[in-house]
């Protein structure tokens, strides 16, 4: 045996294996087709048979070659368990298996650091699924029904001031106005996440716009969408439909060319502008936009060259709080003429709490939202160690914050947003209500979107293969081969009838506790079956 041989990666040291039945197979290389990551191939497989053709034994050795389906022993060509192979073949001959004895974290490093998307890989415990709803009203306080009840199921993006502080006067029997006062939207509690044109595909973009529009005009359901960092189709920025979208600004500044050309000629004011200084999944690493996903429109909208698009870990020039909230919320709200509500948002960390202390003193009462992401949200790229081992969970920092506000008894003035990992066990509802009721005003969506869209990955190491621009699905490419896959109208519809479960499962919980609005801060209404828990989040623990 040479050497070298052992030393060759094979099918054994990647993290799926195909099983591949040939006996089923009638070579019709749809497989081979719909890989998009180019895994399998069609090679001979050599067979040996004794045979004997005559009345009487006759044993005879006969040679012959057939075509088989075979995986490649490569790295760069590893098959992601997507499962595409399996979803086409007529014969269910084909389909990816995990291998557990894969070695697929050391062999890959050889060629620099680990990228990929999705959510993290690590198997971290949910704080939310160690919480349930505990205070139930029965006979003193009796229960809503939440058929026939009707419910205010509305929070603020924007400034909410102190009844003390409004510019107020009382001239004979009525009060009277004496200065602007900052723009408060009341906005369904759930904002579908910042995702890009670019990060997505036109079309899963598109089916995500499509839905957020229908909730707004044909469900009654005031739902805002982020447009995510890069800007957006200027036909849509001139449109009635931009009322509905939320504006991204992050350290790239990728799009807002755009953005200020189509200014004179907005028919509407966004629902708001979202400052990205950090997200969850890849906290202080900037962004990542690969040159596979930077298609000719997608450079047309950001105003770039086909290359890898990186955003600065922060925001250059802007080194404090202080001057965010002088320069950049100060000039975005002079830009709308003081008529939009412009949050931050921040990734959850140790310093979350001081940065939010801040904004509760900003004197000039612009900032209108504090948008704080977990470890456990998604995201389209980024360097796996990050995505891993970097971040703090979303639950004990958003109390922490919340907390932080009580005690300064500024509760509710600069809402709170949550976002990172709501709706990981398929029921964002009851996720939402549990954050709700630790201190959020409502909470941010983002993975579950793609996957109501067809996304097959996961967090036990599925696909999650957003940023190389091959995806199976069509929702993570700028292929047109592969966006074809992809079908709008069923996408929009499914994320329609979802948010229309989501939203009769939240009057589900709001009935038994006795509210008809939103319970911020009711931590009473939860109880904890894990004792660490209960004492970190100050609730109640139950066994």
């Amino acid at each position: 045996m040479e050497s070298i041989r052992t030393q060759d990666v094979s099918v054994n040291d990647l993290r799926w294996k195909i099983d591949y039945r040939p006996e089923m197979c009638t070579m019709c290389g749809s497989c081979v087709a719909a890989c998009t990551f180019n895994a399998i191939e069609v090679t001979m497989m050599r067979r040996s048979v004794t045979l004997s053709r005559k009345a009487f034994p006759d044993p005879s050795q006969e040679h012959m070659a057939r075509p088989v389906i075979s995986q490649k022993p490569s790295i760069e060509h590893a098959c992601v368990g997507c499962g595409m192979c399996e979803k086409i073949c007529p014969n269910s001959a084909i389909r990816p298996v995990r291998n557990v004895d894969q070695r697929f974290p050391l062999l890959a490093r050889s060629h620099g650091p680990i990228k990929r998307g999705g959510r993290s890989n690590l198997a971290m415990p949910r704080t939310l699924d160690s919480i349930v709803v505990g205070r139930i009203s029965q006979m003193t306080d009796p229960a809503l029904d939440s058929e026939r009840h009707t419910f205010d199921i509305r929070s603020p993006l924007g400034r909410v001031m102190l009844a003390q502080e409004l510019p107020l006067r009382v001239e004979g029997s009525s009060l009277v106005l004496t200065d602007r006062t900052p723009t408060v939207n009341w906005v369904y509690p759930a904002i579908f996440s910042d995702m890009s044109i670019g990060a997505l595909s036109t079309r899963a973009w598109e089916a995500i716009a499509v839905a957020t529009a229908y909730l707004n005009e044909k469900c009654d359901m005031p739902v805002r969408m982020c447009s995510g960092e890069g800007g957006m189709p200027s036909k849509l920025l001139e449109s009635e439909q931009l009322k509905y979208m939320i504006l991204q600004i992050a350290s790239g500044h990728f799009g807002w060319n755009r953005i200020i050309r189509a200014m004179p000629r907005m028919k509407t004011d966004p629902a708001g502008v979202l400052i990205k200084i950090g997200q969850g999944a890849k906290p202080g690493d900037g962004g990542l936009l690969p040159a596979a996903k930077v298609a000719p429109h997608i450079q047309a909208i950001r105003g770039v060259p086909r290359a890898t698009l990186h955003s600065p870990p922060n925001h250059q020039g802007l080194y404090s709080i202080e001057e965010s909230v002088q320069k950049m919320h100060l000039s975005l709200n002079a830009a709308f003429g003081f008529r939009v509500p412009v949050a931050i948002k921040c990734a959850a960390s140790a310093t979350s709490v001081s940065v939010y202390n801040n904004l509760l003193r900003d004197p000039y009462k612009i900032c209108g939202g504090f948008f704080i992401d977990g470890i456990q949200g998604g995201t389209g790229a980024a360097n796996e160690v990050s995505l891993e081992h970097t971040g703090h969970p979303i639950v004990s920092k958003l109390r922490d914050c919340y907390q932080a506000a009580v005690a300064q008894g500024l509760q509710g003035q600069i809402p709170l947003w949550a976002g990172g990992g709501i709706g990981l066990s398929g029921n964002a509802a009851a996720d939402a209500f549990k954050m709700i009721c630790l201190g959020a005003n409502g909470v941010i969506i983002g993975k579950i979107l793609i996957q109501l869209l067809g996304c097959v990955g996961n967090e036990q190491g599925r696909c999650n293969a957003c940023n190389t621009g091959k995806c199976p699905t069509g929702i993570c490419t700028q292929d047109p081969r592969l966006v074809k896959r992809l079908d709008v109208d069923r996408g929009a519809q499914n994320i329609v009838d979802y948010m229309l479960a989501f939203d009769s499962e939240l009057r589900k919980l709001l009935a038994p506790v006795g509210n008809s609005s939103m319970p911020v801060g009711r931590s009473d209404a939860l109880v904890a079956t894990d004792r660490s828990v209960a004492d970190k989040l100050g609730i109640q623990y139950a066994c």
